[in-house]
């Protein structure tokens, strides 16, 4: 019927933005709704008036760190990750002191170049904004920034952390080993109330970067779970013992790109870690390997509400803590630094500051 055709006319027009307009808001919502719960104190929008231009000077200076050394972007998101879950995003691996964080033995390899594009990025920030926005929040964003920049996903990352006044030794203990096996692994997350899902999408954090000898060696002549002879073999050309000081790409497809070629490593059994390849014959996790591999929009998508996740893991807001004037100092005049060795007095020691 000719009344059902309007194509050239202005009410079609304007009835077809209409609908353009509507399915772009609908859409918009949709995706807010979808956003993941976070803690009071944080927000989205959290130095949207004091430090409006904050994440494009922390992309900006990314991007011409890792023109120059495209290894510091595994090394950002590992700090994120080795800060946060020792004893919450409060920025404490940064801290130095006699002992420190980085001293343990969980957190081998942690790159000085890395620590101090912190640094750098912290004097950034600072002078342009004042000393508003905290070592915590730059980790966390820094992290973000590594995975995006290296072709993983663009996501949003709640802000408002402050920095702690304390570091603990013995929170290292909670780090995820390289040799854990799956079992042992879920555990750990469960603790901090993650699960099998959130587990392997933060496992494809090892989609790039490298690792030491010490930290696969067992992998070499390893049969459960398996290892392709190939994959073994190359590795015992570079690592002739568990002490030498070389180092084997985490991802042998695309070692420098975050993408979802992690979990088809895993598929063809050339998974670096013990804790990584032992996903793919644990019943509990090899279906969800098996959707990352085939699905990189779905990995990217679980990978962002786990970082987002993890990023909020006790954090210090309003009053708690404080933004540090220089990363690996607090702000105390008066004092030594606290080294605490038992997780749970951090804990209530924060509620106090």
């Amino acid at each position: 019927m000719a009344g059902a055709s309007c194509s050239s006319t202005p009410l079609c027009s304007f009835f077809f933005i209409s609908w353009l307009l509507f399915a772009s808001c609908t859409h918009a919502s949709s995706e807010a709704l979808a956003m993941p719960p976070i803690v009071d104190g944080l927000s989205w929008n959290y130095y949207w008036l004091s430090c409006p231009r904050l994440e494009g000077i922390v992309r900006r200076h990314l991007q011409k760190v890792f023109k120059q050394d495209s290894g510091q972007a595994p090394a950002l998101l590992r700090i994120f990750f080795h800060d946060c879950f020792v004893q919450g995003c409060d920025g404490s691996i940064l801290l130095d002191g006699t002992p420190n964080e980085r001293d343990q033995p969980a957190n081998i390899g942690i790159r000085p170049e890395a620590l101090q594009t912190i640094e750098d990025l912290r004097s950034l920030v600072h002078r342009q904004c004042g000393k508003v926005v905290s070592c915590a929040d730059l980790v966390v964003l820094a992290a973000r920034e590594a995975v995006s920049l290296s072709g993983g996903p663009k996501f949003a990352v709640p802000l408002g952390r402050k920095d702690g006044l304390t570091l603990s030794i013995n929170g290292t203990n909670n780090l995820p080993a390289p040799f854990f096996r799956t079992g042992e692994l879920l555990d750990r997350f469960a603790a901090r109330n993650f699960d099998a899902t959130d587990v392997v999408a933060l496992s494809g954090a090892h989609t790039f970067g490298r690792a030491h000898c010490a930290t696969f060696f067992n992998r070499i002549n390893q049969t459960d779970p398996p290892i392709d002879p190939s994959f073994a073999d190359n590795l015992s050309s570079t690592c002739p013992s568990a002490d030498s000081g070389n180092t084997a790409v985490l991802d042998v497809r695309t070692p420098e790109v975050f993408d979802n070629m992690y979990y088809v490593n895993l598929a063809n059994r050339q998974g670096l870690f013990t804790s990584d390849q032992d996903l793919f014959s644990d019943a509990r996790t090899k279906g969800i390997v098996n959707s990352f591999a085939s699905n990189q929009r779905l990995f990217f998508a679980r990978f962002a509400d786990a970082v987002v996740k993890l990023s909020q893991l006790d954090v210090l807001t309003g009053k708690q803590g404080q933004v540090r004037a220089k990363c690996s100092v607090t702000n105390r005049k008066k004092g030594p630094l606290v080294v605490t060795e038992v997780v749970e007095e951090v804990v209530d020691l924060s509620g106090l500051l």
